[in-house]
């Protein structure tokens, strides 16, 4: 038989949702990965550099993922739960995890990173992470690309207009790249799709990818989340599409 509405509600609104792990929806929904495999990447990269900072670590369980750290390795993040939860993953491996608010300026002096990365930054400050990267240095990350998820989003905050829709575009973000100084060297976007089989896996996910319905709870979505909950039931999985950026910036070596 299928559970209750309240029964995936009251399950889903009490887990943890510490840390960047989402193991728990393992069965609940999937999302399509990008082709480039960036923890595979990123992880080369970080095995050749001499020091490297990784901002908004999260948890820290993409970062750990890398085979070998650079001699000098730090990390930032500013969500205590997820500070204290990195730090316990990185330190054992040397690597200095640093509670930072997400925003400027970062606790780093100019030019002490030949390599800066970040997977899913919420914020990306280019003035900064071209300050703190060295003459030849390079950034590399994943981002969250436009309009991801909004199916879902649509579902609780209704139609969002084209400013919306813009944000996070590539073509924006490289001109935002280089007005900070830094040239594009790969770009590489693709969208992907994702499936919730479950009212559980979307509370889950909204209370853990918080900026998908800003302010979102289940007593103050109570009945769009049971009218979503009828729709799955009768129709089968909620079916959306994230995108996918990645890009490769590099710090000029002349001055």
């Amino acid at each position: 038989m299928s559970r209750t509405f309240e029964e995936l509600a009251d399950e889903a609104g009490a887990v943890s949702v510490d840390g960047w792990d989402f193991s728990w929806l393992v069965g609940r929904a999937t999302e399509e990965r990008p082709s480039w495999g960036y923890q595979r990447l990123m992880s080369g990269r970080l095995a050749s550099a001499s020091s490297a900072l990784d901002i908004q670590t999260g948890g820290g369980e993409v970062l750990a993922g890398a085979a070998k750290f650079p001699p000098a390795m730090a990390a930032t993040e500013s969500w205590p739960p997820n500070v204290a939860k990195a730090t316990e993953l990185l330190h054992p491996r040397g690597v200095v995890v640093v509670a930072d608010p997400d925003e400027p300026p970062l606790p780093f002096a100019d030019a002490a990173f030949d390599l800066v990365t970040s997977r899913h930054p919420a914020t990306v400050w280019w003035a900064e992470i071209a300050r703190v990267l060295k003459p030849g240095g390079t950034y590399f990350a994943q981002h969250v690309g436009p309009e991801t998820v909004f199916e879902l989003t649509e579902v609780f905050l209704g139609p969002l207009g084209e400013e919306v829709r813009r944000k996070r575009h590539p073509d924006e973000e490289t001109a935002q790249a280089r007005a900070a100084g830094l040239e594009i060297a790969d770009l590489r976007t693709e969208r992907l799709r994702m499936a919730f089989f479950d009212i559980g896996a979307v509370i889950y996910f909204l209370r853990k990818v918080i900026w998908t319905v800003p302010g979102f709870t289940v007593e103050g979505y109570r009945d769009r989340l049971r009218e979503l909950h009828e729709k799955i039931e009768a129709e089968g999985p909620f079916v959306a599409h994230s995108c996918r950026t990645l890009i490769e910036a590099r710090k000029p070596r002349h001055t």
